[in-house]
């Protein structure tokens, strides 16, 4: 079963981070790579840009309209994910549990539908 783990942080606390800080997430992110893709679990992720740097664009009246940041305002924010392909739920957790640390301090783990969630069309 595919599942994206959406990794949640304070971008404010992350600009704040010592470099010895920024380097052990580094390292920590760099095993759970190494990890996941020599088992074949990792399918794909990255980091994201500062939330600052975000356009949010909703459907109002009929028409797109944008707005600068992001989707809601928050003190933690979406900042990276990855998406696995393991053999249980259980799996799954246990991976999103190593996400978790002094930096990001909520993740969201959400089953993946190949067709969109919306069944056979």
């Amino acid at each position: 079963m595919k599942y994206m783990v959406l990794m949640y942080s304070d971008p404010a606390a992350t600009e704040a981070m010592s470099v010895s800080d920024l380097a052990s997430i580094a390292r920590k992110h760099e095993a759970l790579r190494h990890d996941l893709a020599g088992s074949g679990e990792l399918l794909n992720g990255a980091g994201l840009a500062d939330p600052k740097d975000t356009t949010a664009i909703r459907w109002r009246e009929d028409a797109p309209t944008t707005t600068d940041g992001p989707f809601l305002e928050a003190a933690e924010q979406l900042t990276a994910y990855y998406v696995i392909d393991c053999a249980s739920p259980d799996r799954a957790r246990a991976i999103a549990e190593r996400v978790l640390d002094f930096h990001v301090t909520a993740v969201e783990l959400r089953p993946i539908h190949d067709s969109f969630g919306m069944g056979d069309i």
